[in-house]
């Protein structure tokens, strides 16, 4: 008899909070691990001695770690008599999205008006970004070298389009922005432009004494909650869902395998990188060292060598977890003629020959055993052969640390844009999928 469904819409009603909540990289790893923490996980610092930190960990009867590292987290459950040579079960996903971030200088502004200058981060839909309400996120450093989380989650910023009376052919020749004259955003209105003061409202803002901030990491993100759309309310309209969709499906995949009777045969792992959006090669992407200097000190951990370390990496497998394309019906050309994913249709498999993705027919195996035993339907995507086809995590896990690895995901609409759009069902169906891969 099949199990009951692990997650169901109360998931989407809670994954609309997360959203909510996770404006920047740093708030999405911040909410993941404060909910990790409520499932018995407990944070190690990467400056440990993660021999001592292991005993004691076990000494408490909680086998849950995670570390934190900018804007990624990496969590695992080490399920009691688990071996060193014991394989891993890993949740790939990203934390970061395409959007506008402050630049060093931010304070601008021309003609009365007072500006604050932007960066494009990743490749953003620009159009939906225009006429928008956008508050503004990050991480301020102190001169001590803390952080400290900011969140102005009000109307505070605009990117004012350029009436059709002043540009008339943008009817028939399509609306063309420039990146570095069209996209800055206005916040208020004066001739006296001084240095500073965006970073002088914002340490008011957080209660930080004045000139304490020295570092930021800032962007924007639209004010507009996430919100159900349709008839019957079948659709989920949100921000960031190209990646915290499958970020907070992996989070409560974990927890609900680490606080649940059956003791898995593998080590369960969240791994959830920065700047994928721009390649992953950063300390905090998936090109960087942490994934895998994070499983290396587990199996060392736990007392084994170079050759357990070995065993258990080649018996690795990882599900890079990420939004795709559902069809659209106003374009549906431009799909591979005989792969239509659909909103609701659960959770998509991601192919391309040319290692786009990093799905092999193992891999699928694989994956319809997980789907199968949630009681999970599955679809496949492929691209259109005229079309170029994107990339993930997947293959740069794969090659990086020689882990097999499954391209997956859940269909979406308006990919990149500041606020996109998926089926209500497919969160929860992803999610159990998920606690059923990291089961085993």
């Amino acid at each position: 008899m099949t199990e009951p469904a692990r997650f169901d819409r109360g998931h989407t009603d809670d994954l609309m909070t997360f959203l909510a909540a996770s404006p920047s990289p740093y708030h999405a790893v911040a909410t993941a691990a404060e909910r990790l923490e409520k499932a018995g996980f407990r944070q190690v610092a990467e400056t440990d001695a993660w021999d001592a930190v292991t005993s004691a960990a076990s000494a408490a009867g909680s086998g849950g770690k995670y570390v934190l590292r900018g804007g990624a987290i990496v969590a695992w459950y080490v399920p009691e008599g688990a071996a060193p040579h014991t394989p891993f079960r890993i949740v790939g996903a990203h934390t970061d999205s395409p959007n506008l971030r402050v630049k060093p200088l931010p304070d601008s502004g021309a003609h009365g008006w007072r500006q604050v200058a932007v960066e494009i981060y990743g490749g953003p839909l620009l159009n939906s970004w225009l006429d928008r309400d956008l508050g503004l996120a990050g991480r301020l450093t102190l001169r001590d070298g803390s952080t400290r989380l900011v969140n102005v989650d009000r109307p505070l910023l605009r990117v004012p389009q350029l009436a059709i009376h002043l540009d008339r052919s943008v009817t028939a020749d399509g609306l063309k922005l420039d990146k570095q004259r069209h996209m800055q955003p206005v916040w208020g209105l004066g001739n006296d432009v001084r240095d500073g003061d965006l970073i002088a409202f914002l340490e008011e803002t957080a209660g930080i004494p004045a000139g304490e901030v020295t570092g930021w990491d800032l962007m924007t993100h639209s004010v507009e909650p996430p919100a159900y759309l349709g008839r019957d309310r079948e659709l989920l309209a949100g921000p960031r869902m190209d990646n915290l969709l499958s970020v907070h499906a992996g989070t409560a995949a974990l927890a609900a395998v680490a606080s649940g009777a059956s003791k898995p045969d593998s080590i369960p792992v969240l791994a959830a990188f920065d700047h994928e959006e721009n390649g992953s090669q950063s300390d905090t992407g998936a090109d960087g060292p942490l994934l895998g200097n994070v499983l290396e000190r587990s199996v060392y951990a736990r007392g084994g060598s170079y050759e357990d370390r070995a065993r258990a990496f080649a018996g690795t497998v990882c599900l890079s977890s990420d939004t795709g394309h559902a069809v659209h019906p106003n374009y549906a050309e431009r799909h591979d003629p005989t792969h239509h994913p659909r909103v609701n249709g659960g959770p998509i498999l991601k192919v391309n020959v040319n290692n786009r993705y990093a799905t092999d027919g193992s891999g699928r195996a694989e994956f319809t055993a997980a789907c199968e035993a949630a009681d999970v339907p599955f679809q496949s995507f492929v691209s259109n052969n005229s079309m170029p086809c994107g990339t993930t995590i997947g293959p740069i896990t794969a090659a990086r640390h020689g882990i097999r690895t499954v391209d997956i995901g859940v269909a979406i609409l308006s990919m990149h844009s500041a606020r996109e759009l998926c089926g209500a069902d497919d969160p929860f169906l992803l999610a159990n999928a998920l606690t059923a891969f990291l089961e085993g």
